[in-house]
């Protein structure tokens, strides 16, 4: 029985267009998240048989599998939740006053997201993270979907730009992808994670 299931999209594939078309969302969706959830289920069967078996063979290479493939499935989970048709604009309430307090201001942390994002060498994703050993808001980057992400944190508002997720609509200009992400920005979702996560 598999553990991962692939969420429903929150909303119609259609939904965010223009910021992203409609067949980027049924490619994205269906077919790439969809390989991440397999490649999790795959890995901890592989694991299973390991501990049944007392055989331990590419252990190393199953459980990087697991975490590449775990990670894809989380940070897409939270990517679909980020946006909403009605999305845009700046977050208001408690949300609004810690990013200041942690950032600077609004434009500092949209500056300091956009820029990580487009940073990203080859694959990976833009994150605002919650440091629960630091108890503030960080953002950081994932190459792949796991690599340089800091341990102990939990994701509030992540961006993926790996070229599937953005390729078919914006060719090789990330750039105009990510100013575009703001658009759909879902804040009352990221402003729930951040109740829960600094609540914990």
């Amino acid at each position: 029985m598999a553990v991962y299931e692939l969420p429903d999209l929150p909303y119609d594939y259609d939904a965010l267009e223009p910021s992203i078309s409609q067949r980027i969302m049924e490619l994205h969706h269906d077919k790439h998240h969809q390989s991440y959830v397999d490649g999790a289920n795959s890995a901890l069967e592989k694991l299973q048989s390991m501990r049944e078996n007392d055989e331990w063979g590419d252990v190393k290479g199953v459980k990087r599998n697991l975490a590449f493939n775990l990670s894809g499935h989380v940070n897409h989970s939270v990517f679909w939740e980020n946006m909403s048709t009605d999305g845009g604009g700046e977050p208001g309430g408690d949300l609004a006053d810690r990013i200041e307090e942690d950032f600077g201001s609004f434009d500092g942390f949209r500056g300091d997201f956009s820029a990580t994002a487009k940073g990203v060498e080859g694959s990976g994703w833009g994150l605002l993270l919650y440091d629960h050993v630091g108890d503030r808001m960080v953002v950081s980057m994932a190459e792949n979907h796991q690599n340089q992400t800091p341990q102990g944190t939990t994701p509030l508002l992540v961006l993926d730009v790996w070229e599937h997720a953005y390729y078919l609509q914006y060719e090789n200009d990330r750039s105009d992808y990510v100013d575009n992400f703001w658009d759909v920005v879902d804040w009352d979702d990221v402003a729930q994670r951040y109740d829960a996560a600094s609540s914990m």
